[in-house]
C-alpha cells in the first residue's frame, strides 16, 4: 500500500550534483516537468532507438507516466532523475537508475537528452554521477546498461563511464510501434568493485551521436529508462 505522502512524490532519494548539473526527482505535478517529460518521450530521434511498452502521445499521458515513477520512487524500487542545468534550473534530459533489486543487489540505467541540449557531454555527466551514487551510497554491487545495436552515441557515453561492454543480447527489443520488428542490443556492466575512472567529458560532434538515451528494452516509461 502506498501513503498519500508516497502518492505526492515524497522520495527516498537525494538530490544529486555533477560538473554544471543538478539531478533532482521528477515532479509529476508540476506542468513544466509533465511538459518536459512529453518532449523527450516523443522526441523522433528518441523514438527511433528506443521500445516504447506504452506510447506517451498528450499531456495526460506524460503525467500519467511520471506518476509511475513517482511512486516507484517513494517505494525505492527505482529513482528517476531530472537532468537540470545547475545555475539556470532549466531541464537538460532524464536519467534513472531502474529496477532496483536489493536481494541481488543490481540495478540498471537508462537516460536520454532534449535536443536542445546534446552535444554538451550532458548524459555522460548524468550518468557518472548517478552512477557513482548508485554503486557508494546506495550500496549496489552491479548497474547494467542497455542500447540498441548500432547506436553507437550511447556506446560510446557507457565506454567513458566504466560500462564495459559485455555482448549482444539478440531480439531483446523491438522498434517503436513496431512489435514484428526485433533489433540486438548491446549490454554493458559495472561492478562497484571496478576502478573508478573520471569520465572524458569532450563530445564527439563529429561523429553525429545525438546522445538519446541507452535504455532497457523492457522500460515502462513508453520509451526510456
Amino acid at each position: 500500500m502506498v501513503s498519500a505522502d508516497e502518492q505526492h512524490g515524497h522520495s527516498p532519494f537525494p538530490d544529486l550534483y555533477g560538473p554544471g548539473i543538478r539531478l533532482r526527482m521528477w515532479d509529476a505535478d508540476s506542468a513544466a516537468d509533465v511538459a518536459t517529460w512529453r518532449r523527450g518521450l516523443t522526441d523522433p530521434e528518441f523514438r527511433r532507438w528506443n521500445t516504447p511498452l506504452r506510447l506517451v502521445e498528450d499531456l495526460a499521458d506524460a503525467r500519467e507516466s511520471l506518476r509511475t515513477k513517482v511512486l516507484a520512487a517513494a517505494e525505492g524500487s527505482a529513482a528517476s532523475y531530472c537532468v537540470t542545468d545547475a545555475a539556470s534550473g532549466a531541464a537538460l534530459g532524464h536519467i534513472g537508475v531502474n529496477a532496483i533489486n536489493r536481494v541481488l543487489s543490481v540495478a540498471r540505467v537508462g537516460y536520454w537528452v532534449l535536443p536542445e541540449a546534446r552535444g554538451q557531454g550532458i548524459a555522460t555527466r548524468a550518468l557518472a554521477v548517478a552512477s557513482h551514487w548508485a554503486l557508494t551510497e546506495l550500496g549496489l554491487h552491479r548497474l547494467e546498461l542497455d542500447h540498441a545495436l548500432g547506436h553507437e552515441a550511447s556506446c560510446r557515453i557507457a565506454e567513458r563511464c566504466g560500462f564495459r561492454y559485455e555482448g549482444t543480447l539478440r531480439g531483446a527489443m523491438f522498434e517503436a510501434g513496431r512489435h514484428d520488428a526485433f533489433r540486438d542490443m548491446h549490454l554493458h556492466g559495472r561492478l562497484a568493485t571496478d576502478p573508478e575512472r573520471e569520465p572524458e567529458i569532450a563530445w564527439d560532434r563529429a561523429s553525429g551521436g545525438s546522445g538519446t538515451s541507452g535504455t532497457s528494452g523492457t522500460s515502462d516509461v513508453s520509451g526510456t529508462s
